[in-house]
């Protein structure tokens, strides 16, 4: 007994649907865990450039093609809890020596020039005087929250190794009054 044309049409067009949510599925999984994440910050520590419950985009492809940079916004595995993510500035490469020398700090290049940080995302009431000296191996990074009162970052528990870098944040798309792209910060 021949199939009624109305079935044929209903199988063909389920079918047809069934392709579309595997190609999306398909895509979305590769955006995910190849290309960007979603990360809600938790927390104060990277006041005033971003807040407790900003909801931002993590772009995880940018760091396969080049190196990470001073003053980037990463988010990254914390090394004493590799289920924790933090978010946090880039103040040292690898190969420098950073200095906290009040709330100043110093960055010694490898060819021995010496530069002082003008960090203008800073609140002045948000500086902490400290002291503190770290010379950064290959593929580590020194970072700090920009809220410096109030960041458990590379002073407490110290350089952070590449391979715990998730990404570069790039995009903070709720609060929606503030959607944007992240700034770059040039020193």
């Amino acid at each position: 007994m021949p199939m009624p044309d109305s079935v044929k049409r209903f199988l063909r067009h389920s079918w047809d649907n069934l392709q579309i949510i595997v190609i999306a599925l398909a895509a979305a999984f590769f955006v995910r865990y190849f290309i960007a994440q979603p990360f809600l910050v938790s927390g104060a520590s990277m006041e005033p450039s971003f807040h407790d419950g900003n909801f931002l985009i993590v772009d995880e492809l940018t760091y396969r093609l080049k190196e990470p940079e001073r003053g980037d916004v990463i988010v990254f595995k914390y090394p004493g809890n590799e289920k924790e993510y933090f978010i946090k500035r880039i103040i040292g490469i690898p190969g420098e020596t950073i200095v906290t020398s009040g709330d100043v700090i110093t960055i010694t290049a490898q060819d021995g020039t010496m530069t002082t940080l003008v960090e203008p995302y800073i609140k002045p009431d948000l500086r902490i005087a400290e002291n503190k000296s770290v010379t950064l191996s290959e593929k580590e990074y020194f970072v700090m929250g920009d809220n410096r009162g109030n960041s458990f970052d590379s002073r407490s528990w110290g350089p952070l190794n590449q391979k715990e870098i998730t990404g570069l944040v790039r995009l903070r798309v709720f609060p929606f009054n503030e959607f944007g792209i992240t700034p770059d910060v040039t020193y």
